[in-house]
């Protein structure tokens, strides 16, 4: 990947506010066990608990029925997720539109491998001071083809009516964090990739400028 991922505008002009968040902890980030693209990996207590946490900070920062487009992943926890932080905000969860380009990393071959056995077997496999992989996974995605969908979501809701509640993936939100704030392509990656949050965090991003509003409680986005 040579270059930022075209917008259909400078990301300083894309209309609205988005408010990104990964969803809760689930079973399989407990576990230390990869995720990716498995479309349901249930949320644990402390999943619910960190989508409280998101519900709570987002409504004392916009209010009860703020105007808001729901967005999230196809995935069941990061609905699960939406669902929760819904009922905080008192809006409709079947009013929110999902997005398999919203979706995390695919991982391929490594899908649901236990983090220590991949450890042990391709040694260096994830770059543990950045969390990213450092090769395609066996069968899997890299992150400029992350880029190449998410790019083609923002072309798709930059008109959108209001703000925009974007619910989605570790992997995945740094890459759409990055192409949405104009960050330089990393030639290791292909993309452009955010910093690291703790899962559980909500950024808002408003004129290619991205702010933290709620920092969370939960590990990186390595697990995914």
């Amino acid at each position: 990947m040579d270059s930022k991922p075209a917008l259909p505008r400078d990301p300083s002009q894309r209309r609205g506010r988005d408010f990104i968040a990964r969803h809760g902890e689930t079973v399989f980030n407990f576990a230390r066990r990869m995720q990716g693209h498995h479309p349901h990996t249930p949320l644990t207590r402390a999943g619910f608990a960190q989508a409280d946490a998101m519900g709570e900070g987002l409504r004392a920062i916009l209010g009860p029925r703020p105007k808001l487009t729901l967005w999230s992943s196809s995935a069941g926890r990061a609905l699960q997720t939406l669902a929760i932080i819904a009922e905080h905000l008192e809006l409709d969860w079947h009013q929110a539109r999902h997005d398999d380009r919203l979706i995390e990393i695919g991982m391929g071959e490594y899908s649901g491998r236990y983090y220590a056995d991949l450890a042990s077997e391709e040694n260096g496999f994830l770059d543990m001071a950045q969390g990213l992989y450092t090769r395609r996974p066996p069968g899997g995605e890299w992150y400029d083809e992350i880029a190449v969908r998410v790019t083609s979501w923002l072309v798709d809701t930059d008109d959108d009516p209001g703000d925009r509640l974007v619910i989605m993936h570790g992997m995945s939100s740094r890459v759409l964090r990055g192409v949405m704030t104009g960050l330089e392509v990393s030639p290791r990656f292909d993309a452009p990739v955010a910093r690291d949050l703790p899962q559980g965090s909500v950024v808002m991003i408003e004129k290619g400028v991205e702010t933290i509003v709620h920092t969370g409680s939960g590990r990186n986005s390595a697990p995914a």
